[in-house]
């Protein structure tokens, strides 16, 4: 059942969404929104991290179901994203890099990951007691960047990194009371002063906790999943967060709670799998059949508006979260 949900979204999603850069034979990239806007069919607006996720779910459907043709289509994207980002692998946003970084990794594209290991490393300060800036040129340090590069620096065996970088969120940025994840940690323009940002996204939740499963902190992670559960998915569907970048927070999420599924011992890791299956079953059957294939709503919750396409509903990144959740139930089935 899941496996089905999980090629219903990716064949809904390839045939909205992937289109070539600017017109180029051998490219192609997703298009932002569905319907596109003007800017969007001509990839003006893309999103560099939304792409990340985006060959992610590809990676992912690929090892789900293999496919020459999708093998093709993830080496053209691959090329394709240096084709838009003019020529360049890095961009200003090191949770960005981090994503694209975990992508290229899972297929072994070494080059570009040099790249952007290398803008990782230099972005850890010792400003705010250690970890990597979120932004070049802000003074900002959060879960959202801190935690994927994590995950990137364990899977490549720069693990001292990796236990830095878990380290700084673990005794900056956990609620000592929930055990939830805070968004980040604000300095001043001299690097101190810093001012905990204490918004609670999935998303942080969801990085903290892969992080923590790539290092095997297993108390650590089990304590996240508890609090995810008590606090992020009422009735257990993971809680959506709008459109826009929010639209990909608790698909990140889902994507960790399925391999804590599998990596844990103990209830945690059924408390995982609940949680992934419940919001999986809810994202599906709250979708709308747009002429043969679901379209998902930001807030799982909750129907996909479609008359008309209007507000979240049509950002490729509502779109992608979801995929990312039917592709991780897909793996627990």
């Amino acid at each position: 059942m899941y496996r089905d949900w999980a090629q219903a979204a990716e064949r809904a999603i390839v045939t909205r969404h992937l289109r070539r850069v600017w017109g180029l034979p051998g490219t192609v990239l997703g298009r932002s929104g569905w319907p596109p806007t003007p800017d969007q069919r001509l990839h003006w607006h893309w999103n560099y991290w939304w792409q990340a996720h985006l060959l992610d779910c590809l990676i992912d459907a690929q090892l789900r179901a293999p496919e020459p043709a999708r093998a093709a289509t993830i080496q053209r994207f691959v090329r394709s994203i240096l084709v838009r980002n003019f020529g360049q692998w890095s961009n200003e946003y090191y949770d960005d890099m981090a994503w694209l970084g975990l992508a290229l990794q899972r297929i072994g594209v070494s080059a570009p990951l040099a790249a952007i290991l290398s803008e990782l490393r230099s972005a850890w300060t010792p400003d705010g007691g250690g970890g990597i800036w979120w932004r070049k040129g802000e003074k900002f340090k959060n879960a959202p960047s801190n935690g994927p590069a994590a995950i990137l620096h364990a899977r490549v065996g720069e693990v001292e990194r990796a236990r830095d970088l878990l380290a700084w969120m673990e005794r900056t940025l956990v609620d000592p009371d929930t055990g939830l994840v805070w968004d980040g940690l604000r300095l001043n323009d001299q690097g101190s002063g810093g001012e905990l940002v204490k918004a609670i996204y999935t998303y942080c939740q969801g990085v903290f906790l892969g992080a923590c499963l790539e290092l095997s902190e297993v108390d650590a992670a089990a304590r996240t999943i508890r609090a995810v559960a008590a606090h992020c998915a009422p009735g257990g569907v993971l809680r959506g967060q709008g459109g826009g970048d929010g639209g990909l927070f608790a698909g990140i999420l889902a994507r960790y709670l399925a391999l804590a599924a599998k990596r844990l011992p103990g209830v945690e890791a059924e408390t995982a799998r609940e949680l992934v299956l419940t919001s999986a079953e809810s994202c599906f059957t709250g979708a709308a059949d747009v002429h043969g294939s679901p379209l998902f709503s930001p807030e799982w919750t909750q129907p996909a508006v479609t008359d008309p396409v209007r507000g979240p509903t049509r950002d490729l990144s509502v779109q992608v979260g979801a995929w990312l959740l039917l592709e991780a139930a897909a793996t627990l089935e």
